[in-house]
C-alpha cells in the first residue's frame, strides 16, 4: 500500500468520524421526548423533602420523606404504577444505608401479587446492568414477577461526548453486550464485566429521570423528584412534588415516549383530554418540562425576574453557561440571588475534584452573588430546586431530575422537571421556601451550610478545566 493510499484512508476515516460525531450531536430527537406541556391546574400538590445533617455530637440525623411517600403510593395502587428511576441498585455489603432498591422492588412485586390485574411498568437506566454486562437482581426479580423492567435505549439520544461516541458508534455499538463473558472487575458492583461495558461508559449519557405515576382512589397522582431508589443515595438531601389532575397525563405521555424510543411499546390508560379543565388563575398551576425545555423554563424564570424579586437556587451540579449568565444578569438588575451548592467532593465514597461547582461558585462570588456550601459529610446535597418570589406576591418554582449542566439541559440526557406557579399564601411555596431557608441558615445545632469562604477555590486552572469539560462533554456532570 503506497503512502498516498494510506493518507487517503486516514483522511477518509477522520472525515467519517467527524461526520458521525456531528450528526449524532445535532440529530432530531425521537418523537415525544422533548416536551413543554401547557400550564395545567395542579390539584392537591404536596411537597416532600429529605434532609440530612450532623448534630452537635457528630451523629447522623435524617428527616426523609420522599421514599416513604413513594412506597405508600405503590402500596395503595389498584390500576397502574409507572416508575422511571435512574439509579436502581444497592451498595457494597457492610454499609448501613437504607435498602431503597430492595424496599421498592419488594413493594412493586407485592402489589402485583395482591392485585394481579394492575399494570406495572418500571423504566430505568442501563447503568444498573453496566450497559448489559452484569445482571441486576432487582430487575431480574421484577421480570420474574411479570413486571416489565425496561432498560432505556440511549442510542437514539444525541451524543454528549462526541469525541468518544463517534468512535464507539463505528467500532462497538453494533456488538451488543453479554452478562456471561465478563473478565474485568465491575467498578459499579459485584462480579466481572466485559470490555464492552467499559467502552460504553464514556458516552456519558443517561435516562436520568425520577418519576412515579399511580392511581389513587378514583384519581391519578404523579410524583417528580431528584431522589433515586439507590442505597448509596439514601442519605442525600432531595426534594419532590406530587400532584393530581391533568398534568399527570402529560407526565404519563412523556414516559410512554421513553418506552416507544426503547422499542417497548406500551398502551397507557385512556387519557381524558376532553375533560381537561381550563386553568383557574386562582389555583396553583404546573407544567411538565423534559430535556431542552427545562433550560427554556429556567431561563424564563431568570430573565423575567424584576428588581425586588428573589431567586433561590439549590443545585447539585451547576455549570451551564446560559444559566450562570442568567443568574449574574438577574443580580445586576436588582434581583436578590442566593445559590446553595454541593461541594462536588464525594461520590459514594470516592473523592472528587470540586468541579464544576467550586470554579462556578468563584465566578458567582466575584459577581456579588451570595453563595453558600451544603455542609455535607459524605452524603450529597442532591436537590435540583429553583424558587422565584416576586414583589407582587406571585411565585414560581422548578424542581426535578435535571442538574443545571450542558448534559442535563441540552437534550443529551433524559430529564423530567416540573415548573409551578402560584400565590404567596399557598402552602407549597411556604414549604419550599422553608426547606431552602433551613438549608441556607441552619441553626447552631444543625449547621446545614457553610459560607463561601469555607471552601473557596478561585483557581484559574480549575475554571478552564471545567469550561473545557463542559464544552467537550469529557465529563460526568
Amino acid at each position: 500500500m503506497t503512502r498516498t493510499i494510506k493518507l487517503w484512508l486516514v483522511a477518509f476515516l477522520l472525515s467519517l468520524l467527524i461526520a458521525i460525531g456531528v450528526y449524532h450531536s445535532v440529530k432530531p430527537l425521537p418523537p415525544g421526548i422533548a416536551r413543554e406541556t401547557p400550564a395545567r391546574t395542579l390539584q392537591d400538590p404536596q411537597w416532600f423533602e429529605d434532609l440530612t445533617w450532623r448534630d452537635q455530637d457528630g451523629n447522623l440525623q435524617l428527616d426523609h420523606e420522599i421514599f416513604d411517600e413513594i412506597l405508600r403510593l405503590v402500596n395503595q395502587a389498584e390500576r397502574l404504577i409507572v416508575v422511571d428511576m435512574f439509579l436502581f441498585n444497592d451498595s457494597a455489603p457492610g454499609n448501613d444505608y437504607r435498602p431503597l432498591a430492595e424496599q421498592l422492588t419488594q413493594a412493586l412485586i407485592a402489589r402485583k401479587q395482591t392485585v394481579p390485574g394492575i399494570q406495572v411498568v418500571v423504566i430505568t437506566d442501563p447503568i444498573n446492568t453496566f450497559y448489559g454486562g452484569a445482571r441486576s437482581p432487582f430487575l431480574d426479580r421484577l421480570r420474574n414477577a411479570g413486571i416489565p423492567a425496561v432498560e432505556t435505549s440511549l442510542g437514539p439520544l444525541r451524543d454528549s461526548n462526541p469525541l468518544w461516541s463517534s468512535i464507539w458508534r463505528l467500532c462497538c455499538e453494533w456488538m451488543g453486550n453479554s452478562t456471561d463473558s465478563g473478565w474485568l472487575p465491575n467498578i459499579l458492583g459485584d462480579g466481572e464485566v466485559t470490555l464492552r461495558s467499559y467502552l460504553t461508559l464514556p458516552n456519558f449519557k443517561a435516562n436520568h429521570r425520577k418519576t412515579l405515576i399511580v392511581d389513587e382512589d378514583n384519581d391519578w397522582r404523579g410524583l417528580i423528584t431528584s431522589a433515586n431508589p439507590h442505597d448509596g443515595s439514601s442519605r442525600h438531601s432531595n426534594v419532590a412534588i406530587s400532584f393530581t389532575g391533568p398534568a399527570v397525563f402529560d407526565l404519563l405521555q412523556a414516559e410512554q415516549a421513553v418506552l416507544e424510543m426503547s422499542r417497548k411499546p406500551w398502551v397507557a390508560p385512556p387519557l381524558p383530554a376532553a375533560t381537561i379543565p381550563a386553568v383557574d388563575e386562582a389555583t396553583v398551576k404546573g407544567q411538565i418540562l423534559t430535556e431542552e425545555n427545562i433550560l427554556e423554563g429556567a431561563l424564563a424564570m431568570l430573565q423575567t425576574a424584576v428588581p425586588g424579586s428573589r431567586i433561590d437556587l439549590a443545585m447539585f451540579y451547576l455549570s451551564h453557561r446560559e444559566i450562570i449568565n442568567g443568574l449574574v444578569a438577574a443580580h445586576e438588575r436588582g434581583v436578590a440571588v442566593r445559590v446553595l451548592l454541593d461541594l462536588n467532593q464525594n461520590a459514594f465514597g470516592r473523592d472528587k475534584s470540586g468541579i464544576p461547582n467550586q470554579p462556578v461558585a468563584a465566578e458567582l462570588n466575584r459577581a456579588g452573588i451570595q453563595v453558600r456550601w451544603c455542609n455535607t459529610f459524605g452524603e450529597q446535597c442532591h436537590s435540583k430546586l429553583m424558587i422565584r418570589q416576586d414583589p407582587d406576591d406571585e411565585w414560581q418554582l422548578m424542581l426535578g431530575s435535571a442538574n443545571f449542566t450542558r448534559r442535563n439541559l441540552d437534550s443529551l440526557n433524559l430529564e423530567a422537571n416540573i415548573r409551578v406557579w402560584g400565590g404567596t399564601g399557598d402552602p407549597l411555596i411556604q414549604e419550599a421556601t422553608e426547606f431552602f431557608n433551613y438549608q441556607w441558615q441552619g441553626n447552631p445545632g444543625r449547621p446545614l451550610s457553610l459560607p463561601y469562604g469555607a471552601n473557596a477555590d478561585a483557581s484559574i486552572l480549575a475554571y478552564w478545566q471545567y469550561r473545557l469539560m463542559e464544552a467537550t462533554g469529557l465529563s460526568t456532570f
